[in-house]
């Protein structure tokens, strides 16, 4: 009995015209073996977050007055430097070594120099600001003095960790509903992921870390989510494809990765515009030092929202669902080069020739080995043989 066969090349499945590697991307037709370099990235990711542990051990956190409290003099001066308003804190008593300063430059109100000390008693405030006022000849009320409880941060942080759990536990319901389980655990990881790195990258850098900060990292979440769902989604509409077909899942998510490749990158780019043309022009050109702390928080984490949904979360999904069952005799082989390429622009698997081949060869069949219905293209479906044509009865 002669086996139907699966052919090398679908009939309809387009043939691309050979281009630059930039227009394989622009047009999403790569062929990128992202299951093969899976490694890589989770290699990179664990150093990335072995860097970011050591460091907030090690370093901590460059935390603003409004976390740690404490007593903040901003001081208008054109001439004053760090080391002598170190200076003029120890002459009054205070550890000036460990004082935060600053030198802020504003088009609007000039330069000015911050410096923060711990909490201290009203009089050492008052006293502070006097000799503030008398270094850079200015009057006392000219040097702006504020006084901040750690309260307030503790306050703050505690609602962002509250916030950040009801977050993670409603989207992984959602998820699970939605797509599976596995995929709702990969996407929490992915998220954890993109919040470690982003505090590792303020801890190594030394950057300050204020409210804004917290709401930015709050808020990088929702794009991180939205990234990972969007590759999922693909990764569950070719399952669902390749579902007549033995197929190893490393080819699923192959194949739906370089899919959605371009459709990610536009993604990630029309987010990171915004956000630079806030740091550039809002923060360096205009002045506007509150836009840095929020804008430089974003852009950490959309960067790092778009490496994680392309190496950690679609890998982690990878690795889980070859333990399935399905899936799990066909791990460790999976589609590289040109017939990566064909499954990317709509060709059948052909794995079904081994089994015919060894069949031919006198070997036992396989239960997975009976043929299955091939998927259809819509070419296909809409497509159908000419009807014969009827012969006309003669007289």
């Amino acid at each position: 009995m002669t086996d139907t066969l699966v052919p090398e090349e679908s009939p309809q499945a387009p043939v691309p015209q050979r281009r630059s590697a930039l227009g394989r991307l622009y047009h999403g037709e790569t062929s990128i073996d992202f299951y093969g370099r899976r490694w890589i990235g989770l290699g990179v990711s664990a150093v990335l977050i072995l860097l970011t542990l050591v460091s907030l051990f090690t370093r901590g956190l460059n935390l603003s007055l409004e976390f740690e409290g404490g007593v903040l003099w901003e001081v208008p001066s054109e001439t004053l430097t760090e080391d002598q308003a170190r200076a003029i804190l120890d002459d009054n008593g205070l550890d000036g070594a460990n004082a935060k300063v600053q030198i802020l430059t504003s088009n609007e109100t000039g330069r000015s120099v911050e410096v923060q000390v711990g909490d201290q008693p009203d009089e050492v405030r008052a006293q502070v600001q006097a000799a503030f006022a008398e270094a850079v000849g200015v009057s006392t009320d000219e040097v702006a003095t504020q006084l901040v409880s750690s309260s307030w941060g503790s306050s703050i942080t505690e609602k962002a960790i509250r916030a950040l759990i009801i977050f993670m536990v409603l989207v992984a319901a959602f998820i699970a509903w939605r797509l599976e389980w596995r995929m709702a655990l990969a996407a929490i990881a992915a998220m954890m992921h993109d919040v470690l790195i982003s505090v590792g990258v303020y801890s190594l850098l030394g950057f300050e870390v204020t409210p804004a900060t917290v709401v930015a990292f709050l808020t990088i979440l929702g794009f991180s989510l939205y990234d990972t769902i969007v590759v999922f989604d693909k990764v569950l509409e070719n399952q669902n494809r390749y579902a007549g077909y033995r197929m190893p899942y490393a080819d699923i998510v192959n194949v739906s990765m370089n899919q959605v490749l371009m459709r990610s990158l536009n993604t990630s780019l029309a987010a990171v515009l915004p956000v630079l043309s806030l740091l550039v022009l809002g923060s360096g050109i205009l002045g506007a030092s509150t836009l840095r702390e929020f804008a430089l928080a974003l852009l950490v984490g959309l960067i790092t929202g778009s490496y994680s949904s392309i190496f950690i979360a679609s890998p982690l999904v990878a690795i889980a669902k070859e333990r399935e069952p399905k899936y799990k005799p066909m791990r460790g082989r999976h589609a590289t080069g040109a017939e990566l390429e064909r499954l990317v622009h709509g060709g059948a698997p052909s794995a079904r020739r081994e089994g015919s081949r060894q069949r031919a060869a006198g070997a036992a069949p396989s239960p997975d080995d009976a043929p299955v219905a091939p998927v259809l293209t819509p070419d296909e479906v809409l497509t159908h043989a000419p009807r014969p044509r009827k012969k006309k009865r003669r007289a």
